[in-house]
């Protein structure tokens, strides 16, 4: 390189502002500078700390909201039946068309028929909000 594209401007710059002090040429200022810095780089990096002792204190705080709703459906078959006092059915209750009929005329009778469908019985919906908050302190204490 001829230094027309600024290539010894280091090495001028050295050599006009610490050329007289050292009586150096530029090559052997530089040499000198680098091993210079070079022993001075690892005395200026090491940091030793100088407590004894301490402590050190941290709380966590972590909250959980949870909302789940739960929805229930029960389901069961057809059901027929018939409870009474004093009352006679003319064929198995589960078939169609059967009559009751009062077994002694005059007397008092009572008669109940339940008769459902097969397919849903009950439905229930619950709604549930659980919150959690939990508080974490931890503590640490060190000493040399």
């Amino acid at each position: 390189m001829d230094g027309e594209d600024g290539s010894n401007l280091c090495s001028l710059y050295f050599k006009w502002n610490f050329g007289n002090v050292f009586n150096l040429t530029g090559e052997e200022q530089m040499k000198k500078l680098f091993f210079l810095f070079l022993i001075a780089a690892p005395a200026a990096a090491q940091v030793t700390p100088n407590f004894t002792q301490g402590s050190m204190q941290s709380t966590t705080t972590t909250t959980i909201d949870i909302n789940r709703t739960i929805a229930t459906n029960v389901l069961g078959g057809a059901y027929t039946s018939w409870s009474g006092t004093n009352i006679t059915p003319s064929a198995d209750v589960a078939g169609a068309g059967t009559k009751f009929s009062v077994t002694t005329a005059g007397a008092p009778f009572q008669l109940e028929v339940v008769t459902r469908a097969a397919g849903k019985i009950q439905d229930s919906l619950v709604t549930e909000t659980i919150k959690q908050v939990t508080n974490t302190t931890s503590l640490s204490v060190f000493s040399q």
